[in-house]
């Protein structure tokens, strides 16, 4: 006698809800794949602003000896003399300044960028070659002893940025129960948490700069401030789909576009465009024009980072109002309808009064939309820490 198994309707539901839950990862896998690949597989010169200190025909022909070779890959130009090369390395005008000579000397500010320093010394290393003298290399605003090759900034950024989106999960699925103005404390509050802890590892800790690092806990908090006050604003929209659109927002664009590994002119140029007004470029740059550069740039730099909190707390008002109109839509929506005028039955029930079974139903409902909600709150913040 033969037996036939299959599968129920438990298990029916079951395999469709863990398959729409399956369709997160898969679209985190296309955008991480488009994200990082597109923005870093392949990083070339286009437009880097090179000089060549000096002045004479000699000067000018090996300028645009450069230029011409370079097919748009450098922007070549010519300074009178070596103040005025640093002065545009140090507000980040320029990348490199190659001095001709018996002795060729080289100016580079890795402070603002080591790997664009590092293409622009590959470039002047060939031109020296070609002279039969060696390169000297002369590093005009280094980096910190703790932050050898200029990228603990963007592992800074990387912390922050998932103890934020991080934060905002948890908020939005635990915390979905909480008034808005609740919930909107409780960002201020890890915000400030995740900031300190940022703080610490750039200073005490890891030695990321070594002065300027109360301007750097600012710009820390000012950042996770932002992200936790655009995803709290988001979640009352998105529910579920919270996680992956802070993903998209605070790391897919976010990290490929701050500069924090290729500045904008080794990268392609959407992620370029972006650089000029993301959040994730504001704090990286704020943090090398304060420690490196002596403040150069740092207030338009703060102003994103500025602009980006004041988005997220319009999201966040308008999340609360959004939150209020469908409270009062679901109010009316069960409100009991009005009595109808005229005598009333003897055998209808008194006015407030229900059946036990009416009671019975109606708890029941209200325990099903309980679980549901709070399974769907553990379900969100399991797709948060798993990623």
């Amino acid at each position: 006698m033969e037996v036939s198994v299959s599968a129920g309707p438990n298990t029916s539901v079951a395999l469709r809800h863990v398959l729409g839950h399956l369709l997160t990862p898969l679209l985190m896998c296309v955008g991480m794949g488009l994200a990082y690949l597109g923005a870093f597989h392949a990083p070339e010169p286009h437009g880097l602003r090179v000089d060549v200190v000096g002045s004479g025909p000699t000067t000018q022909v090996l300028a645009q000896t450069l230029h011409d070779k370079g097919a748009g890959a450098l922007d070549v130009r010519t300074v009178p003399d070596r103040e005025t090369a640093v002065s545009a390395l140090h507000e980040q005008r320029s990348f490199g300044a190659y001095i001709p000579g018996e002795k060729p000397e080289l100016l580079v500010a890795s402070g603002s960028s080591d790997t664009s320093a590092m293409a622009v010394e590959k470039v002047f290393t060939k031109v020296a070659a070609a002279q039969d003298a060696p390169l000297t290399v002369t590093d005009t605003a280094p980096t910190a002893s703790g932050d050898p090759t200029g990228q603990g900034v963007f592992f800074l950024l990387v912390a922050l940025s998932i103890g934020a989106y991080a934060s905002v999960a948890v908020i939005g699925g635990a915390g979905a129960v909480l008034p808005m103005r609740i919930r909107a404390l409780l960002a201020a509050g890890m915000s400030l948490v995740v900031s300190l802890i940022g703080t610490l590892f750039a200073g005490p800790v890891f030695h990321l700069v070594d002065h300027g690092l109360g301007g750097v806990w600012a710009m820390a908090w000012l950042y996770a401030a932002g992200i936790l006050a655009v995803g709290v604003g988001l979640h009352t929209f998105l529910r579920r789909w919270t996680t992956l659109g802070v993903m998209v927002l605070f790391v897919m664009l976010n990290f490929t576009s701050s500069g924090g590994i290729y500045r904008p002119e080794l990268q392609p140029g959407f992620f370029g465009a972006l650089h000029a007004f993301w959040n994730g470029a504001g704090f990286v740059e704020g943090v090398r024009g304060h420690v490196y550069f002596g403040g150069h740039g740092l207030g338009g730099n703060v102003l994103v980072l500025a602009l980006w909190l004041v988005a997220g707390a319009a999201l966040v008002v308008l999340a609360g109002l959004t939150e209020a109109r469908r409270r009062k839509a679901s109010a009316l929506t069960a409100a009991p309808p009005a009595p109808e005028a005229g005598p009333v039955s003897r055998e209808r029930p008194e006015s407030g009064t229900r059946s036990a079974s009416e009671e019975e139903t109606l708890e029941e409902e209200t325990s099903e939309e309980k679980a549901s909600e709070e399974k769907a709150s553990e379900e969100e913040m399991e797709e948060a820490v798993a990623v």
